[in-house]
């Protein structure tokens, strides 16, 4: 029996510490060129959970005139409870953000006791977030659904 000394590592072995090497380069990379694209997406996450926020205290207000902390505002610079955006002092009913932008074909959203958008809106809203080179999309949808995903 011939026993062979191995030296060095054989083609497969190579192949793979270089696409693991790839890999964790691609990961690394994106952590430092996509910190915008990053700010927005934590944006739209807290839209949707604000735009939530504001639907459920209007469907629980039981009022028929809602009020403007039960309205949703869409403005350039801040998105939240019309209250929120006036007066944001001690409040978690708005997000605004430095390079970070709203915009929506309304600049209010009102809420029937369902949920439901109404008056303009009623159709169904789409607002963007526009972030340093990204943007993002957040739905406000005729039957009252609020996501990232879209209305279909």
């Amino acid at each position: 029996m011939n026993i062979r000394k191995r030296l060095g590592f054989t083609l497969v072995e190579l192949i793979i510490v270089i696409i693991l090497l790839a890999i964790l380069s691609l990961y690394a990379a994106s952590r430092y060129i996509g910190v915008g694209s990053f700010s927005v997406l934590v944006i739209q996450d807290s839209v949707i959970s604000i735009a939530r926020q504001v639907q459920l205290n209007r469907m629980h207000s039981n009022v028929t005139d809602a009020n403007d902390s039960l309205r949703l505002s869409i403005s350039s610079h801040c998105f939240g409870s019309v209250e929120g955006c006036a007066h944001p002092d001690g409040r978690s009913d708005w997000v605004a953000e430095d390079g970070v932008t709203f915009s929506a074909p309304v600049s209010e959203i009102s809420f029937d006791l369902l949920g439901n958008p109404l008056n303009v809106a009623s159709g169904g809203v789409e607002v963007t977030i526009h972030g340093q080179g990204s943007q993002a999309i957040v739905s406000v949808c005729a039957n009252g659904l609020i996501s990232k995903s879209g209305c279909d």
